[in-house]
């Protein structure tokens, strides 16, 4: 038997030294620059009623 587990805070930094040696940010920003801006709405109505502490937890 055996147990997986990841190291999260390693993977994480692992991550962002990837994305920083291959400039994803800065690749990412002059791939979108002609894009149009746009807007999205995540609102009402809810499933389950009114929204809730939840509801912030889950889209951000």
């Amino acid at each position: 038997e055996s147990a997986m587990t990841i190291d999260f805070a390693r993977e994480e930094g692992r991550t962002l030294a990837r994305w920083d040696e291959i400039h994803a940010s800065e690749t990412l920003q002059e791939l979108s620059a002609d894009v149009p801006r746009y807007t999205f709405y995540d609102g009402p109505p809810f499933a389950t009623g009114l929204p809730h502490y939840g509801h912030l937890l889950f889209s951000t």
